[in-house]
């Protein structure tokens, strides 16, 4: 049996899972504004800065996978709760962290884990758990386009926040904001997840994890989110700093920030609404095929602000679409009784990408004043991914009485 204990409404959940998402997303996608202002302030290096972001990202993945485990058992709003806590302390500690190791502690390790209690793992377990298989793919495509225009929303707020304010106030003022996912999470309270009347499980935790470590389709989908997180979190957090270096304003970057947010809604909704219809894995080769021939053109064309929010603009479509097939596949392979802990070990995939990423990109502009380097690492990993994907398979997992007593 795999109804849950209680029904939400998919309206409900998607409202309240939504806004979480856009205010979670939004505040994590203005972090690479913060690393001139800070490293100034602070006579640090920008590897100072990027080992603490790709700390963070490490950090999310490590805790995501606990607080998937969490929200399988217990429900999903206990773990919102806990994940905006930390999220406003964590930002609180970046704002008046003086040495690189409170820095990494605060900005790294604590926003981390908050991150990985107010994102796509918590919130996919509530849509598996209350949306029926046949909206699966689209209500996904929906929260991630929240994701997607919590940054188009929120990076130009962050921008004039800190050029109002100063940075260090305006850490601040998004400490204060990001405890409204308090109440949110209210809406996406589920009851008797562990109780007496719960639904018996066919697996143990143990057990859902062997399963899915040893399929061949769950590796390569952790293999191709690796490049996905390396992609992202790279051009995310450092490409405001390229730009500044090619003697481009501020302004351009926090505009090339808002416009990947802007049209990834499209494009994350589109990836969902398409994965109804098209197999998930042609849709994840074509994303990253497409972000590698992307790049490509970026780097080899003049560098404008028009050439900026142009590449912005494509490489939106492409950004976070790569999140409603990968997790679709998940559940469909896998059925949702462990699905945000599986989710969880595929974005733990997705967050070593993502550290590797950020603080490659610090340590190899600290070291050759250039950030050509991972940029071609970029396309060439996108290549591998859209090949990578290729072969994996969608269908549910037979299970035999071995498999699930396992």
């Amino acid at each position: 049996m795999n109804s849950p204990a209680k029904s939400l409404s998919m309206v409900q959940v998607l409202v309240c899972g939504a806004a979480i998402v856009t205010l979670s997303m939004g505040v994590r996608h203005g972090f690479g504004l913060w690393l001139q202002p800070i490293t100034q302030a602070q006579a640090w290096s920008r590897e100072t800065f990027s080992l603490a972001l790709a700390i963070q990202n490490l950090s999310w993945g490590v805790f995501g996978i606990f607080a998937g485990m969490a929200a399988d058992k217990f429900g999903a709003f206990k773990v919102i709760v806990a994940g905006a806590l930390l999220y406003a302390l964590g930002l609180l500690g970046m704002a008046t962290s003086n040495t690189p190791l409170g820095f990494a502690l605060t900005a790294g390790v604590t926003i981390g884990a908050a991150q990985a209690g107010t994102t796509y793992a918590v919130i996919y377990g509530v849509i598996g758990r209350n949306v029926s298989a046949d909206k699966r793919s689209w209500a996904m495509g929906v929260a991630a386009a929240a994701g997607s225009f919590g940054q188009f929303l929120m990076v130009p707020v962050e921008g004039q926040l800190i050029f109002q304010l100063g940075w260090h106030n305006a850490l601040l003022v998004l400490a204060a904001a990001t405890l409204l996912m308090v109440p949110l999470a209210i809406g996406l309270r589920e009851n008797n997840l562990a109780g007496p009347s719960a639904p018996p499980r066919e697996q143990t935790i143990v057990q859902a994890m062997r399963e899915a470590m040893r399929y061949r389709s769950f590796q390569l989908l952790m293999v191709g989110y690796f490049v996905c997180g390396f992609q992202v979190v790279f051009i995310g957090v450092h490409m405001p700093s390229y730009l500044r270096d090619e003697g481009l304003s501020p302004q351009v970057a926090s505009y090339a920030l808002a416009l990947i947010g802007l049209f990834n809604v499209f494009g994350t909704y589109a990836a969902g609404a398409l994965g109804q219809r098209v197999a998930k894995r042609k849709i994840l080769a074509f994303i990253y095929l497409a972000r590698a021939v992307v790049i490509t053109v970026f780097l080899v064309s003049p560098l404008t602000p028009m050439s900026v929010y142009v590449f912005s603009a494509v490489m939106g479509l492409l950004w976070l679409s790569t999140v409603p097939p990968t997790n679709a596949i998940v559940a469909g392979i896998f059925g949702v009784q462990h699905f945000s802990m599986l989710g969880g070990f595929v974005f733990f995939s997705h967050q070593i990408g993502s550290f590797m990423g950020v603080w490659m990109g610090g340590v190899l502009y600290d070291r050759t004043g250039s950030y050509d380097i991972v940029w071609y690492l970029a396309i060439g990993l996108g290549i591998v991914a859209a090949l990578i994907n290729l072969p994996v398979q969608e269908q549910a997992i037979q299970r035999g009485p071995t498999t699930v007593a396992g």
